[in-house]
């Protein structure tokens, strides 16, 4: 078969269009999960296939098929083998791309991270590609490979016992015409199970008090899965605290004490899987503040606290990871420390919604948002609030009174995004995406820019009412 290359985006829409109906045709109602290796450094990367499962119902959309979001650093394709036809695609991004722009990677170090796509069963023979985005964020194929689902080796369809009790915590309609979330827990014991129980209702209730979200509450259908670990708690490496969790969380991702992933992916996609999910959001049982959230991927949040007052943060955790896991939201601040080097290229717009690099400011990608005689970049007090950054930085993010002695840096910061000219208003506020100068940000505050309960800007919202909207119609 021909390799099927495409980085042009309106192919992608129209074919969105022309199969919007044809989900009966093409897949029958379950789940095909495609386990990967991805293998690589910096400025190269090979796959191989591990294993294909056969899982239990297809969990999104049976009408927007392919995808016409634009989101993510990579795009799975699908296409009919006999005809080269393209009837499913999905976003997503990955550990690897992140972790190719430590130092590590800078260094030539070279490391293997465990994948998962998920599409729906397909009846026929496939090719199954997977792009990622050039220099000029087109995507272009790097890998190919053709999967038979009528093959008799080929795909794993071994009906799996639950390991752990699935409940549905909020329940709206069908998968198929809903947004699917699963909350699991790691670092729960089994003495801990009330506290998972507790912190899952906890943490949706904030999630669907939040705007958008509160008002599409309707479109979501939420479970819970009573994931069970050795010990309560997960690893902290930079402290030499280890502890078994059943889904492989830990801090010190990349080398960043507060970042939460897990490299367990198999344990974390078996798990997930006894439920028909879209997105997955795990609960940390653990103190450290801290999380992560990855497109299309997972986020995670830690979920003790000991600082009285200062439970609003977990919330705040919360959401906000759940803006890069859901909406491909990028982060907005860009004075804490992370472990990337160059995670943005330079004079290339950023794929995230969120963040640009304002190369033409006539063309801005959020340029109906703008109000008439909105000047860009928007001015507003970045020197004194970096000041104010730089000092709050030279603080031990770890210590026992970090929180009283960052208070009034931060409360001084909070002022000047409240009270600056154009506070409330749309434009590009340089400062965004890790870096001071060169990205900007559609707000002087945004629940992605500062730690606060700040509302998602408009355009950050009308991301997310995008994907809801792609999934639950």
């Amino acid at each position: 078969m021909k390799s099927i290359s495409q980085s042009c985006y309106t192919i992608l829409l129209i074919a969105a269009t022309a199969f919007s109906q044809t989900f009966d045709e093409f897949f029958v109602n379950k789940t095909l999960r495609v386990d990967f290796y991805h293998t690589g450094t910096k400025g190269e990367e090979l796959f191989a296939v591990d294993q294909c499962y056969e899982e239990g119902e297809w969990a999104g959309s049976r009408t927007n098929l392919v995808d016409h979001l634009n989101l993510g650093e990579y795009q799975a394709r699908v296409f009919d083998v006999k005809t080269s036809a393209l009837f499913f695609s999905r976003g997503y991004s990955t550990m690897f791309n992140e972790w190719q722009t430590t130092g590590e990677a800078g260094k030539g170090t070279f490391h293997t991270f465990h994948e998962s796509v998920l599409l729906p069963m397909p009846k026929n023979k496939i090719q199954l590609t997977i792009c990622r985005r050039d220099k000029q964020m087109s995507f272009r194929e790097i890998f190919s490979t053709v999967i038979d689902p009528s093959s008799p080796t080929q795909i794993n369809r071994a009906k799996h016992q639950a390991k752990f009790k699935a409940i549905s915590l909020m329940r709206n309609g069908p998968a198929a015409n809903k947004v699917d979330l699963v909350i699991l827990g790691d670092g729960y014991a089994e003495k801990d199970l009330e506290k998972f129980r507790k912190d899952a209702q906890h943490f949706n209730e904030v999630m669907f008090s939040t705007s958008p979200f509160k008002e599409r509450k309707q479109n979501f259908n939420v479970w819970t899965i009573e994931v069970v670990s050795e010990e309560s708690g997960i690893p902290k490496p930079d402290k030499n605290i280890w502890k078994n969790s059943a889904l492989g969380t830990m801090y010190n991702t990349f080398g960043s004490a507060r970042y939460i992933l897990t490299e367990a992916n198999k344990a974390l996609r078996d798990v997930a899987g006894q439920a028909p999910y879209d997105f997955i959001n795990i609960l940390v049982n653990d103190d450290r503040y801290g999380g992560g959230g990855i497109y299309n991927l997972y986020n995670t949040t830690y979920t003790i606290t000991d600082k009285a007052g200062l439970e609003w943060q977990m919330d705040y955790v919360y959401v906000h990871e759940f803006g890069h896991s859901f909406a491909g939201l990028g982060d907005e601040y860009y004075s804490s420390q992370v472990s990337y080097e160059e995670f943005y290229a330079k004079d290339v717009e950023p794929w995230e919604p969120n963040v640009t690099a304002l190369l033409d400011k006539n063309d801005l990608k959020w340029k109906t948002f703008i109000e008439k005689g909105m000047p860009l970049p928007a001015p507003w007090e970045k020197a004194t609030y970096d000041s104010l950054a730089f000092e709050r930085g030279k603080l031990d993010r770890l210590a026992p009174d970090y929180y009283e002695k960052r208070e009034p840096f931060f409360r001084a910061q909070e002022e000047i995004l409240k009270k600056t000219k154009h506070a409330g208003k749309v434009g590009a506020f340089e400062g965004a995406g890790y870096e001071a100068r060169g990205l900007y940000r559609p707000a002087a505050d945004c629940r992605m820019f500062s730690l606060s309960l700040a509302d998602f800007d408009p355009v950050c919202r009308a991301a997310i009412e995008k994907v809801i909207d792609f999934y639950s119609r």
